[in-house]
């Protein structure tokens, strides 16, 4: 019997089912896309550090974990000393530089040194750099901004002209020569980050020890370190924005189906009070409408999958270095966050419609 009254109700009432079910499909959405795309870059990131061969990595005091959030304070003279230490066979800096108008991170790199260390880039098309304002891109961000070898494309408010197309994988996905880093920059031999290779893996303790004892102060992490960092779910600056993006998805779902139940109550006075006038208990009512939102919420969590599903292929397709990471863990995560906002939602507009008087339920026009 109730199965049959909350089928009839969710059909007599199009509109306001498919907008309750839109609401935690977005709230779904929102929560696994968000997730997703913050666990998803930053994992790409570690792997694309973690591409390049090197052991270690030096940063200047207090450097910001985030790779391009520091500016370039370390003397590149620096780089020199770092060679000579035992057991460690080459040292290569890298300059960032920040790109805002296309919101791009940008490797400054020395060619022979970068060599050294990652083993040098896999060229698909073109070459190195043969001159000042030449650029490097890999194969994604080749794709997504279909850019060719030869090409003429604007950063940092300059024309570069692209003279490779390399294997995504290592670092950064835009490289420049190094002393055009610095020459916009206006940085003259400085650095934001040394990347070290040791003469073999297992010399790594020992060479950080040495650099800790050379540079007391800096930022100095494993390779393998900074990835497990990057890849870990504690992060406290991504844990709080996770967090807050969540409560706004989970409170659209909630204010949504509130509204939906309260303003059905409204609708079924009547219905409620021939209901209670046949025996119905108060019971019996709350069960009813918090029945018929958990239908509406079901409904809502199967569509928001299909629609996060289908919205990161969307992603992918419009922005194909942009990494999505969709996991069964936040899916459940999602699916009992709306679950859990739809049927406090609807637990007022419930327990006020049990508490209708059936005489004036029945009297109402």
């Amino acid at each position: 019997m109730i199965s049959r009254l909350i089928t009839q109700n969710i059909l007599r009432r199009p509109i306001r089912t498919v907008i309750s079910v839109l609401a935690v499909a977005i709230e779904v959405g929102m929560v696994m896309l968000v997730v997703g795309l913050t666990h998803g870059m930053l994992h790409d990131s570690a792997q694309r550090i973690g591409g390049l061969g090197a052991d270690v990595m030096v940063q200047a005091p207090h450097a910001s974990m985030f790779l391009g959030m520091t500016s370039a304070p370390m003397p590149i003279k620096l780089g020199d000393y770092l060679a000579k230490l035992d057991h460690v066979q080459a040292v290569t800096p890298v300059l960032f530089q920040f790109d805002s108008s296309g919101v791009s991170l940008i490797w400054g790199i020395d060619m022979k040194s970068w060599d050294r260390v990652t083993g040098g880039f896999a060229y698909l098309q073109g070459g190195p750099f043969s001159g000042p304002y030449d650029l490097l891109v890999d194969n994604w961000y080749a794709r997504q901004n279909h850019v060719r070898v030869g090409q003429t494309v604007k950063l940092l408010n300059h024309r570069f002209t692209v003279s490779g197309i390399v294997e995504h994988g290592k670092g950064s996905r835009l490289f420049i020569p190094l002393e055009t880093a610095e020459s916009l920059a206006e940085q003259q031999n400085r650095a934001s980050i040394f990347f070290i290779k040791c003469t073999n893996p297992g010399y790594t303790d020992h060479v950080i020890a040495s650099i800790k004892k050379l540079l007391p102060n800096y930022t100095v992490l494993s390779v393998q370190e900074y990835m497990s960092l990057l890849t870990s779910n504690d992060l406290p600056a991504l844990t709080d924005f996770i967090t807050v993006l969540v409560a706004i998805a989970v409170t659209i779902g909630f204010l949504v189906i509130f509204l939906s139940m309260y303003t059905t109550i409204a609708e079924r006075t009547r219905e409620i009070g021939i209901l209670k006038s046949l025996g119905a208990t108060k019971g019996y009512i709350i069960d009813l409408i918090l029945r018929e939102a958990g239908v509406l919420c079901l409904a809502g969590i199967l569509v928001g999958y299909v629609g996060t599903w289908a919205g990161r292929e969307l992603i992918y397709r419009t922005f194909p270095t942009v990494t999505v990471e969709l996991t069964v863990r936040w899916a459940l995560w999602a699916a009992l966050l709306a679950l859990g906002g739809t049927l406090i939602g609807a637990f007022y507009p419930a327990l006020r419609a049990a508490q209708l008087d059936p005489v004036d339920a029945l009297a109402y026009e």
